[in-house]
């Protein structure tokens, strides 16, 4: 719920003048501790609105729902303060103001800040970054899920990644990855007496023929940012081909590209295939009649998660 006309807009013009005055209020910054400790308004406090404890936070600092309380957050691209200020208007909290562009406004005007980092640049983190480099592939942390459907029911499980490279050159990503399709898994029916005859049915011809192809190939041929990369949409279209049962076929997607914490490339994507491209056609009423019930949907969704370092 949007209630911004309960809440006083303030300039920061305005603010100064609050300041100048002898009238009692409470400064909140809204965003997380870690980034208010490199940089905030001189005596704000913080209570950070992205936590599950905000408005107890908030209420270890003002008790009383009529003080006067200002708000401000990163800037006015950023709906944090909109966001907090929502929270406590529900909460009871009546005298809610809002301090217009946040930080960045602050900033434009050359006023005071504390803090350790007031003299380092102030990246928002919300756009997509990536530096000329090659990864390797962590096969302990990166993992390919999958999902096969009829009528009536589904199975899923997993496959390995065995080894893989990528590597970002002006702003494209190009990479190869080995799959180690004889190790693939069927989580649904992990312990069951039906698995060891699901798992031997995926490596028979009917599915995966993996007693001569073994290893499958995927190979990002070329990719491109989207206009604008945000960190949590798909920002990145990949072109590749993907190598399966002796059989190469295009295959594209859209992927969300980050940096973890530890400085590692992360692509996760989800999408689907079709396997008739590669000739598994088991269970396929654009090949078979009469399936009864042996029909398998055409096809099988993925879901990527690649960890390089």
């Amino acid at each position: 719920m949007d209630n911004s006309n309960e809440y006083r807009q303030l300039s920061v013009k305005d603010f100064e003048k609050e300041l100048e005055s002898d009238k009692k209020f409470y400064l909140i910054d809204v965003l997380p501790n870690e980034h208010f400790k490199k940089i905030h308004l001189p005596n704000a406090l913080n209570a950070c609105v992205f936590e599950v404890t905000f408005l107890e936070q908030v209420e270890a600092i003002v008790q009383a729902k009529d003080a006067n309380i200002v708000l401000y957050g990163s800037s006015e691209k950023s709906m944090d303060t909109i966001k907090a200020a929502d929270k406590l208007h529900e909460r009871g909290y009546k005298n809610i103001n809002i301090l217009q562009g946040g930080l960045e406004a602050w900033r434009i005007w050359d006023l005071p800040l504390a803090g350790y980092g007031v003299d380092q640049s102030d990246d928002p983190k919300t756009l997509l970054k990536l530096e000329d480099r090659s990864f390797q592939v962590d096969t302990t942390q990166s993992r390919i899920e999958w999902i096969g459907r009829n009528t009536n029911s589904s199975h899923f499980g997993a496959v390995r990644i065995a080894a893989g490279e990528i590597i970002v050159k002006d702003g494209s990503i190009i990479g190869n990855f080995d799959i180690d399709m004889d190790a693939i898994t069927t989580k649904d029916l992990e312990g069951n007496e039906l698995e060891p005859v699901l798992l031997a049915h995926l490596k028979s011809d009917d599915f995966f023929l993996t007693k001569l192809f073994p290893m499958a190939k995927f190979k990002i041929i070329n990719s491109k940012p989207i206009e604008k990369p945000f960190l949590t949409s798909q920002n990145y279209e990949i072109n590749g081909i993907l190598q399966l049962r002796g059989v190469s076929a295009k295959q594209d997607f859209m992927a969300t590209v980050t940096r973890t914490d530890e400085g590692a490339l992360s692509l996760e994507a989800h999408f689907d295939i079709d396997r008739t491209k590669w000739n598994i056609v088991y269970g396929s009423t654009r090949f078979f009649e009469h399936l009864g019930k042996h029909l398998v949907f055409d096809l099988i969704g993925i879901q990527v998660r690649i960890i390089a370092f």
